[in-house]
């Protein structure tokens, strides 16, 4: 059985370590299509406070937010306080129980390049200053970077390993509308071409499932993706949480999640279409709460690895 390329492959061999990613989650970050900059309400799925913060520093600067045109950040000393805060808590865990060694700071939640550009480069700088970090990942979407942004990770790379995380959902322009996304395809291929003529490392999020994508929309968007050049990918199932407008759709009966099945046989096609060279990072998602409205397989993450490493048998794959 030959292994899936994985991102820590990726990172074990760059290394010759175990380097993991420490998710933190900085106050005074959004998107605008939650602030209104071009949209309202955020993604049709996404659930705004399920990103609230891990930490009582972060949950100290509710009701601060940042954009592009913020003029001045009277909260930056406590952002980068969060940061430490977070990044020694994290790193720590996964030092004892998982024997990491080296990380990536990985900016995770809302639109981690929204803000001015000297609130980014103190908050990318400090964490590259923590010991055993090798680089940065960082989320974000293609409305909400600016060259000025991307030149400065550029020069960061020649140093650290900076990897910027797109999130692409979908290259139809009718589901990106249907989803409140905000932007078009155009924009995202535009900035991920942006990124890598830079010689950055590009993650790119895909979503299966969304509003009356057939499965020949679904391999697409994928086949797209690689096309554009990406490193590495994520694979997401659309699942619905309460709190949402998709929620509402799927209580009215506007909206059906996609199966397991439909799921896994997307996800497989994709694999096999995928460039050897572009690591994964992830194959499924899903969360395990009351949040959750459905589907339910999206509750157990170990029993959908388990099938769809049963699903890769026969190409004598493995996750």
């Amino acid at each position: 059985m030959e292994q899936i390329y994985t991102f820590g492959n990726y990172l074990k061999n760059k290394f010759g370590c175990k380097v993991y990613k420490v998710g933190v989650n900085i106050s005074g970050f959004t998107c605008p299509n939650i602030d209104g900059t071009v949209a309202k309400g955020g993604c049709t799925f996404c659930e705004n406070d399920s990103f609230s913060a891990s930490t009582g520093e972060t949950q100290e600067l509710k009701g601060f937010y940042l954009n592009l045109n913020s003029k001045s950040n009277p909260n930056l000393d406590k952002q980068l306080q969060q940061l430490e805060f977070q990044f020694n808590a994290i790193s720590k865990k996964q030092r004892q129980q998982y024997g990491a060694e080296k990380f990536l700071v990985y900016f995770q939640s809302f639109t981690n390049t929204y803000a001015p550009f000297e609130t980014l480069k103190a908050l990318y700088d400090k964490a590259l200053s923590f010991d055993n970090v090798v680089g940065l990942s960082i989320g974000t979407r293609s409305d909400s970077i600016t060259d000025e942004t991307l030149d400065y990770l550029a020069k960061l790379n020649l140093k650290k390993e900076i990897w910027i995380e797109f999130g692409i959902q979908s290259v139809f322009d009718e589901t990106l509308e249907k989803i409140n996304r905000g932007h078009n395809s155009k924009n995202v291929k535009e900035w991920i071409l942006k990124a890598k003529s830079k010689g950055l490392n590009v993650c790119g999020h895909l979503i299966f499932g969304l509003p009356d994508e057939s499965k020949e929309m679904m391999l697409e968007t994928a086949k797209q993706a690689y096309e554009w050049g990406i490193d590495s990918v994520k694979y997401h199932p659309l699942y619905i949480v309460k709190k949402t407008a998709l929620a509402n759709d799927f209580i009215r009966g506007k909206f059906t999640p996609i199966t397991e099945d439909d799921y896994l046989d997307v996800l497989i096609k994709s694999i096999i279409m995928k460039p050897r060279n572009i690591s994964v990072q992830r194959v499924t998602a899903g969360i395990d709460d009351d949040s959750l409205l459905s589907p339910d397989w999206c509750r157990d993450k170990n029993s959908q690895i388990k099938k769809i490493n049963q699903a890769l048998i026969p190409l004598k794959l493995k996750y």
